[in-house]
This record gives structure tokens, C-alpha cells and sequence, in this order.
């Protein structure tokens, strides 16, 4: 909810909060321990305040609309994959732990799955990303990078069977229908919403939609499950967001910034 000029209106906010189902003594101690922790300052009382993102706060909060792109582009079919598994090995000594455990976090953000100890596999070309890791974290000696067509895991060899022993396929799914059951809801509800619904649908949405999409890989659609579950679910996404992007809601930064990406894959999936 944080607007362009990096304030979130507290009346605003308790009145969304209220829609999600929070009390407001719930709104209260939130704001008191982002306070706590630097991440807003606090100026006013009650619903009249206004809430101000500090600037370490203002820059963790924007989602990766390359990502994004990079989701509707495979989606529509304009991303195929060349058949190139991309492999990341360190190993990291325990006198460094956190810049071992930051390491892993780092590569299983980017969709990495684990093969064995200290080694993780993409199908995605991800050398630049994970090499400007190591070399932020300082390992940049203890990391090793491989590409390759052949890939054996267990015997294992065919890109599909692969992908369901390395990825949580289900687990994912499962989060695409809930992602598509919220988008389905909030495309109805916004027909007879009042403005301060319209706001709590759509954080809600994107609320769920980061939920889901944080931990998907976005593998290509030659490892996946066909038809896959995710092209439904962000289609969905997509059509309820630009429903949205019409209706009179406040200038918030978030709105603003999906609105980017939508703009650009709605007109296709609608000739769809």
C-alpha cells in the first residue's frame, strides 16, 4: 500500500486491513514493529497519520518485473528451451556459515533444485546472476558453474521425469489453483465492489500472486505437466489485474508497477 510518494495513509490502511478481516489493534502492533525495525516512520495519530517508507525499505519492496515478463513471455510460447541444463556447485566452510546458507538462498530463489550436496541445477541460463552472488558474498573461489546437454540423476535422464524428481511439482501446483481460485474471485467481486474493496482485492491478489509465484521456477513448458496449471492461473491473474487497472484506485506503487508488466501481455492473452 505504499503510495509514489513512499507514505501509506493510515486511514487507508486500518479500512483495507478491516476488509482482510484484521482489528485494528492487529493494524496498531504492525505498524509499531515496522516502526521498531526502521522500516517506517511514523508521523500523526489514529487514522489520521501517515506512514513513510525509510529508504532501505523502499528499495526491497519493488517485485522483479523481469521475472514477471519473462513468466507471460514462456507462457505465450515466445521462450523456448534449448535442451541446456545449467549446473552451481560451492562449497563453503562452516567458519562462513552465513554466506553459505545466504549462497543457497540465493540459488534456490532463482529456481535452482538441489541435485546432491553443494550442487544445483536450472534449466534457465543463470551464470551472471549466481556469479554476481558469490562475488557479493565473498566466494566467489568456492564456486563452480557447468552447463550441459546430458543430465543423469539416478539413472534418471528424460526432461520431464527429471523435473518432477527435482522440483516440487505438486506443492507448486497446488499454489497455482489457489492462486487461480483467487483470481476467479476477486474478477466477480470486483463487479459490485465499493472503492475500499477494490483496494482489498487487489492486495489481496498480489498478496497471493507473490505467494505463489516466489518459489516457482518457471520451468520450461517441455519439463512441465501439460496442460500446466501456472499458464491458467497467471492468465487469470493478468485479466483480473487489468479489470483493475480501471478502476479509480489510489496511486500506489505496487498497482503501478504490475500495471507495467500487464499492459504489455494483456492484449494477447485476450486474443487468445
Amino acid at each position: 500500500m505504499v503510495r509514489e510518494d513512499a507514505t501509506i495513509d493510515a486511514g487507508e490502511l486500518y479500512d483495507v486491513a478491516a476488509t482482510l478481516g484484521m482489528s485494528d489493534q492487529q493494524v496498531r502492533l504492525c505498524i509499531k514493529r515496522l516502526v521498531a525495525e526502521g522500516r517506517f516512520t511514523h508521523e500523526g495519530r489514529g487514522r489520521k497519520a501517515v506512514l513513510r517508507a525509510t529508504d532501505d525499505t523502499r528499495g526491497t519492496i519493488e517485485p522483479d518485473l523481469e521475472y514477471l515478463r519473462f513468466a507471460f513471455a514462456q507462457d505465450r510460447g515466445e521462450v523456448r528451451w534449448d535442451g541446456v541444463w545449467h549446473l552451481a556447485a560451492f562449497a563453503v566452510p562452516e567458519t562462513n556459515r552465513q554466506a553459505r546458507d545466504a549462497m543457497r538462498e540465493t540459488i534456490v530463489y532463482h529456481g535452482g533444485a538441489p541435485i546432491q550436496g553443494g550442487l544445483y541445477v536450472s534449466p534457465h541460463a543463470w551464470e551472471d546472476r549466481i556469479r554476481s552472488a558469490a562475488h557479493t558474498l565473498g566466494i566467489d573461489g568456492q564456486l563452480t558453474t557447468l552447463a550441459t546437454t546430458e543430465l543423469s540423476v539416478g539413472g534418471i535422464t528424460g526432461g520431464r521425469e527429471l523435473a518432477t524428481r527435482l522440483w516440487p511439482l505438486d506443492r507448486i501446483a497446488a499454489g497455482h489453483e489457489r492462486l487461480l481460485a483467487a483470481a476467479e474471485h476477486a474478477i466477480r467481486a470486483l463487479r459490485v465492489a465499493d472503492p475500499t474493496e477494490q483496494l482489498s482485492l487487489a492486495i489481496a491478489l498480489a498478496t497471493e500472486f507473490e505467494r505463489v509465484v516466489t518459489p516457482d521456477p518457471l520451468l520450461p513448458p517441455e519439463l512441465l505437466p501439460r496442460p500446466w496449471i501456472g499458464v491458467r492461473a497467471r492468465a487469470a491473474v493478468a485479466e483480473c489485474w487489468a479489470e483493475l487497472n480501471a478502476a479509480p484506485l489510489p496511486p500506489i506503487r505496487l498497482f503501478r508497477w504490475y500495471a507495467e508488466v500487464v499492459a504489455e501481455i494483456t492484449p494477447p492473452l485476450r486474443r487468445r
